[in-house]
């Protein structure tokens, strides 16, 4: 019994240095995040919503003409597109026929459903994706598992406004969980996670 005892703590011990260096790692990437340049246009964008400036930032990038088209995933509610336009600062009766409202997505791993449905539709190879930067290694993991064959380029909404509107710096507690998710979708384990969402993507990934 005190081996097993001992086993079980060094174990235990373990697990917990491993996750304490993961999480040190993670903060690093997240609050420095790398200066990854954009392509001068790209096939589409997305912008997983949940946050501040993340629409705002993704419509500016279609304005700009950094893509083709845009997914908003996961728009919740009747918020509609002139709304969503008019709090960005952007006309977007000129680009409604680029943007997809999507409104399947109730979690990330559903962001990454409804994304893989919109880009195989739509001949996406390669996508911008706009959320915040705490988010991003997540959002980054369960897309690169729904789009194996689509390049992906991050593009964090900054912590401050020199990019349009600002999403507030999370804290410490929700970054460790966002984090622990984190290792949950690297590991694959979010695909036996119940379902937010329901089984079947609606027609243009909710547009």
């Amino acid at each position: 019994m005190m081996v097993w005892r001992r086993l079980l703590t060094a174990f235990v011990a373990t697990a917990a240095a491993c996750w304490l260096g993961g999480f040190v790692w993670f903060l690093d990437v997240t609050r420095h995040p790398s200066e990854t340049p954009l392509p001068p246009h790209a096939d589409g964008i997305v912008a997983l919503t949940g946050g501040a400036g993340r629409v705002e930032l993704a419509l500016h990038l279609l304005a700009a003409d950094f893509a083709d088209r845009l997914l908003l995933s996961g728009i919740g509610g009747g918020t509609d597109l002139t709304t969503l336009g008019r709090r960005a600062g952007i006309d977007t009766s000129v680009l409604a026929s680029r943007i997809t409202v999507g409104r399947y997505a109730a979690s990330t791993r559903g962001n990454g459903v409804e994304t893989a449905s919109w880009a195989g539709q739509n001949h996406i190879g390669s996508l911008i994706v706009v959320t915040a930067a705490y988010h991003m290694p997540r959002a980054l993991a369960e897309l690169r598992q729904a789009l194996p064959g689509v390049r992906l380029f991050a593009f964090p909404v900054p912590p401050s406004g020199d990019r349009g509107a600002a999403e507030n710096g999370p804290s410490l507690r929700l970054e460790a969980e966002e984090f622990s998710k984190y290792v949950l979708a690297v590991s694959g384990l979010t695909a036996w996670l119940p379902r937010r969402e329901p089984a079947f993507v609606p027609v243009g990934a909710g547009g």
